[in-house]
């Protein structure tokens, strides 16, 4: 199997990468930024193109990890926010309509596009209301997958990502908890502590990226990428501390940060019935992410 992953260098891409490598398939990488990979394409930040990568090869799968994935900079600059997750995404397409049609197009939605859902867990059916710029975007992506797929015969996925951590995630909770324990000994998080997530450790994410490869129908679907356990902030925040720094102290402002949710449980159905079981509970996972922080400090 060839496969195509961009965003390579990032978090979610550079493992893709790993696995997929792992797996003996042909694996070629683009991204903005520099490699020294002979299977790699070079991206351009602005007035990006990808029809070269699709002219040259064909390929079975593109898998795009690319775009950005911070909330808060979706508020900050919607109009950049809006061409990386969605004038991107219909670049792609393009360039896979015109020069690849029959690949397998897999593309790293957000549970950020259901907003605070009236009822747990999320199934994929729940009414999306999005609280950012950014949830809007990424629902904005899967419209495009599904226009697509529907008015060209695309073969197109979304995958509705929930909390993924792991080694090399240099943003988010756990990231915000490290570099905070640095500087002190009580460490002051956003919110009450009260609000909940659906944690995924990123080995078990790769593996729904290769479930869903070998079962899905690509037709516009959509899945949830979470494990199916409903954590509180504080419970995480306590298990990651005691697996990195057990003498600080967490404590909550109790201020609301916009954009956030405030509980989070993803149905997973669909992917049990395709074999998927999470390896990875919270305290195993931050347990490994806790090594890599040591070992990269």
């Amino acid at each position: 199997m060839k496969i195509l992953i961009i965003g390579s260098k990032g978090f979610i891409g550079s493992h893709c990468v790993d696995f997929f490598q792992s797996k003996g398939y042909e694996v070629w990488q683009a991204d903005v930024n520099e490699s020294a990979d002979k299977k790699f394409y070079k991206i351009e930040r602005q007035n990006s193109d990808f029809s070269l990568v699709f002219k040259e090869h064909q390929f079975d799968v593109c898998i795009n990890a690319s775009g950005s994935a911070h909330v808060g900079f979706s508020f900050e600059n919607p109009s950049k926010d809006f061409e990386l997750n969605v004038a991107n995404v219909q670049k792609i397409l393009v360039a896979i309509r015109n020069y690849n049609s029959n690949c397998k197009f897999i593309n790293f939605s957000s549970a950020a596009v259901y907003g605070n859902p009236k009822t747990l867990p999320i199934t994929e059916n729940s009414i999306c209301k999005p609280l950012s710029p950014y949830g809007f975007h990424k629902l904005q992506s899967e419209l495009l997958l599904t226009e697509y797929h529907k008015f060209f015969g695309l073969n197109t996925c979304s995958l509705r990502v929930f909390s993924a951590y792991g080694p090399r995630l240099k943003k988010q909770l756990f990231w915000d908890l490290y570099q905070k324990s640095l500087k002190s000994d009580v460490i002051s998080l956003f919110g009450t502590g009260n609000e909940t997530r659906d944690f995924i450790y990123i080995n078990d994410l790769v593996q729904i990226i290769d479930l869903v490869i070998q079962n899905s129908t690509f037709q516009g679907s959509i899945y949830n990428v979470a494990s199916n356990t409903e954590t509180t902030i504080t419970e995480a925040a306590q298990v990651f501390i005691h697996a990195f720094s057990p003498e600080k102290e967490v404590v909550f402002n109790g201020e609301v940060k916009v954009g956030d949710p405030n509980n989070w449980l993803a149905d997973m159905e669909i992917l049990k019935k395709y074999g998927f079981e999470p390896r990875f509970n919270l305290n195993l996972g931050l347990k490994k992410y806790a090594e890599w922080l040591r070992e990269n400090e």
